[in-house]
């Protein structure tokens, strides 16, 4: 299924599509970003250079990476990235540091639009957004602006990921992006947790714990 701006015109201007990524790996920040555009100009990227804007787990990296640059080059598209670190997903919970980093990316995009725009938000409510907001359940599969979050999301975090690997070699961050897999747990076993690990989740704490 094609998203669509079935959502957005509901919504009416302006509004902005917000979507997170990186709740499950065992390291690194979770991030969370903001895409807002105006109607009409939406209506010509979606016919456009943003036709093929989807969820972001639907798409090759290199789709990523491309729809990335289109959706940040789009005339008058307001969009912005921003993060919870490790230290605050283990102070606050991966859920208020999801909703940190979510709100962060809002009042962004809403600073630069005076504040006058509504949000539509992915998966279950979110009440500590500056802006008024509806929540979406798979809404990164239904909404253009939702999908585009997505991968502004997924890619900055990805990219990060990178960062860790130059960093932190031998726990491969490069390849599993900081998920538990078989691989990064047995980097975990063999070198120990790294700075950028969230102590807080099991396999870091068991791991720290010597269990």
């Amino acid at each position: 299924m094609a998203v669509t701006l079935d959502l957005e015109r509901e919504a009416g201007d302006f509004v902005m599509g917000i979507d997170e990524a990186g709740r499950g790996p065992l390291a690194g920040g979770v991030y969370a970003a903001a895409v807002c555009v105006p109607l009409a100009r939406a209506e010509e990227l979606l016919a456009g250079a943003w036709s093929g804007v989807n969820d972001s787990k639907k798409l090759t990296e290199r789709r990523r990476d491309a729809l990335a640059e289109a959706i940040k080059s789009a005339p008058d598209c307001v969009w912005a990235v921003a993060s919870a670190s490790p230290a605050e997903i283990d102070s606050l919970n991966i859920l208020r540091a999801t909703h940190l980093a979510m709100r962060r990316a809002a009042e962004a995009v809403a600073e630069r639009l005076d504040g006058a725009v509504s949000a539509l938000v992915d998966g279950l409510p979110v009440r500590t957004l500056p802006v008024p907001s509806r929540s979406v359940v798979k809404g990164d599969a239904k909404s253009l602006f939702i999908a585009a979050a997505s991968i502004l999301a997924k890619t900055a975090r990805d990219a990060d990921c990178l960062r860790l690997e130059r960093h932190y070699p031998g726990y491969g961050f490069a390849k599993h992006k900081g998920y538990p897999t078989k691989e990064h747990l047995a980097a975990l076993a063999r070198l120990g947790p790294c700075p950028e690990h969230r102590r807080s989740f099991g396999p870091v704490m068991q791991m720290e714990l010597g269990l």
